[in-house]
C-alpha cells in the first residue's frame, strides 16, 4: 500500500525507460486506484501490469472487492493471489486462494500464487508442511492449466525485516515447489516460473537468481525505487 500519483510518474517513467535494455519479463503490480495511471504510463512498452489482489468472485454485491473484468479493464495480464499479508491479515485460506487462482485463469489473467511460512513455522521444521499445504489446493483447483499459473515463494520472516533466505535455503524451498509442480504434471513443471519474494535487492538478487530453480523475483520494497528495480532486472 505505496504510492501516489507524483511519486508513479516518475516512477514508471523511469521504469519504462529502461525496460527495453534489460532481457527478463518485467511486470509492475499497482495498487488498484493507481492501474489506470500505470496502463497509460506503461502503454506500448514491454513492461506488463498487473494487480495485488482480485475477488474470487465475478460480481455483485461484494463492497470494496476488484473483479477480473475490472481488472481486464485496465489491460492487466497478471494478478497476485495469496499474498502473506492477505493470507495473516485478511484470514484467506488455501482453498479462497485456490478459487481466485481457478477465478483469475478463467478470464485469461495470470495468477502470480503465493506461498511460505512464517518464522515460527520455519524454526519448527515444518517449511515444507507448510509451503506444500498451501500448493497442493491450488494445483488440484487449475489441473490442465498448471502450466498458465507463476508460484511466488515468500517466506513470511523475511519480507520487510532486512532477514533474506541465503541462496541455497531458497533453492531448497522452490525445489520443493518444483517437484510438487512435476508430480502433478511433468511437462507443465518446467514451464512454471516459480519467483523468490523474500527482501530481493540489487546486491543479494544475482547469487538467489542464480539458483537453478529460482526464476525470478516478487519484488516488494526494492521496487519503490527504480534504481534498485532495474539492477535486479539487470542481475536477471
Amino acid at each position: 500500500m505505496n504510492g501516489s500519483l507524483a511519486a508513479n510518474a516518475g516512477l514508471l517513467e523511469a521504469i519504462r525507460a529502461e525496460a527495453a535494455s534489460v532481457s527478463c519479463d518485467l511486470v509492475v503490480c499497482p495498487p488498484a486506484p493507481y492501474l489506470a495511471q500505470a496502463k497509460a504510463a506503461l502503454a506500448g512498452s514491454a513492461v506488463a501490469r498487473g494487480a495485488q489482489d482480485m475477488s474470487a468472485h465475478e460480481s455483485g454485491a461484494f463492497t470494496g472487492e476488484v473483479s477480473a473484468r475490472m481488472l481486464q479493464d485496465f489491460a492487466c495480464r497478471y494478478v497476485i493471489i495469496g499474498h502473506s499479508e492477505r493470507r495473516a491479515m485478511h484470514g484467506e485460506t488455501d482453498a479462497l486462494v485456490a478459487a481466485k487462482a481457478v477465478r483469475a485463469l478463467a478470464a485469461g489473467l495470470v495468477p502470480i500464487v503465493c506461498v511460505g511460512e512464517t518464522l515460527a513455522e520455519r524454526e519448527a521444521g515444518q517449511t515444507d508442511a507448510v509451503v506444500t499445504q498451501q500448493l497442493q489446493p491450488v494445483l488440484a483447483a487449475v489441473g490442465a492449466q498448471l502450466a498458465d499459473i507463476v508460484i511466488a515463494y515468500e517466506p513470511v520472516w523475511a519480507i520487510g525485516t532486512g532477514k533474506t533466505a541465503t541462496p541455497a535455503m531458497a533453492q531448497q524451498v522452490h525445489e520443493l515447489i518444483r517437484a510438487q509442480l512435476a508430480q502433478a504434471n511433468a511437462t507443465a513443471a518446467v514451464k512454471v516460473q516459480i519467483l523468490y519474494g523474500g527482501s530481493m535487492k540489487p546486491d543479494n538478487a544475482k547469487e538467489l537468481l542464480a539458483m537453478p530453480d529460482i526464476d525470478g523475483g516478487l519484488i516488494g520494497g526494492a521496487a519503490l525505487k527504480a534504481a534498485d528495480f532495474l539492477a535486479i532486472a539487470r542481475a536477471a
